[in-house]
């Protein structure tokens, strides 16, 4: 039987340097769940080391975390990729961290990337750079994110900066997304009649939060069996009834 599932699958925490620093995993599941939400995706930028913590902060609740990352491509392209299981994201995290600068992260410029627990306790701070640029390029990491299992989504369309719009000026046909987002700054009116040209992808749509409040903004319904990215996947293709949808 389908069911609507209320998913928000661009969600950071307090390890992306441009977040709050409430944004722990304990405070995003209880805003979540304020929200009325079933399914959200942790994706903070280049790295998934506040996942796990989610999870966890989630047990007991309904709410569904799963896993993932935005990835800045080396062409400065944004790209979320969304993984069921650990092993999966752990090894595309241990991908974006050899293709990453060595650099160590600027905290007076860029902030805090900072790893907490399920009981909002600082474990540590990452000490990359996860603002920055990784060495892959949107076509590698579509293909990895693919071999891995992953959802990969690119990120705000719409945006004028670090989207695949705004950075390569159209969507190559060998960039096989399953999915596009669009941000909350654009209704799907809009967006229907500024990207007709793509509609050969399904559409999505996320809060993109950085903060408590932004949790939940917008989201997308999925109407799929249970909630597990198998049924997203066949949700974005319209499999078997299945469908996604967002205002």
């Amino acid at each position: 039987m389908l069911k609507p599932f209320q998913a928000d699958l661009h969600i950071h925490t307090c390890l992306s340097p441009c977040s709050e620093l409430d944004m722990n995993p304990r405070e995003i599941v209880d805003r979540a769940r304020e929200r009325g939400l079933d399914i959200i995706a942790i994706t903070d930028h280049n790295s998934a080391e506040n996942v796990e913590a989610t999870r966890r902060a989630a047990q007991g609740t309904r709410i569904t975390v799963w896993g993932g990352m935005e990835i800045t491509s080396s062409e400065e392209v944004h790209i979320l990729a969304l993984f069921e299981g650990q092993d999966a994201l752990r090894r595309m995290q241990d991908m974006v961290y050899d293709s990453l600068p060595a650099r160590e992260n600027d905290e007076k410029t860029y902030g805090h990337q900072v790893i907490v627990n399920e009981f909002k306790e600082v474990l540590g701070f990452n000490t990359r750079l996860l603002i920055a640029a990784t060495g892959l390029n949107a076509r590698r990491i579509l293909d990895e994110i693919a071999l891995l299992g992953g959802i990969s989504v690119a990120s705000h369309i719409d945006r004028q900066a670090f989207s695949v719009l705004s950075q390569l000026g159209f969507i190559p046909e060998d960039l096989r997304f399953d999915a596009l987002e669009l941000s909350p700054n654009v209704s799907k009116a809009e967006a229907e009649a500024k990207f007709a040209s793509l509609k050969r992808f399904p559409w999505v749509s996320f809060s993109d939060a950085h903060h408590i409040t932004d949790i939940g903004r917008k989201a997308t319904t999925l109407l799929i069996k249970e909630p597990t990215l198998d049924e997203m996947r066949q949700a974005l293709m319209d499999s078997g009834g299945r469908n996604v949808f967002w205002e």
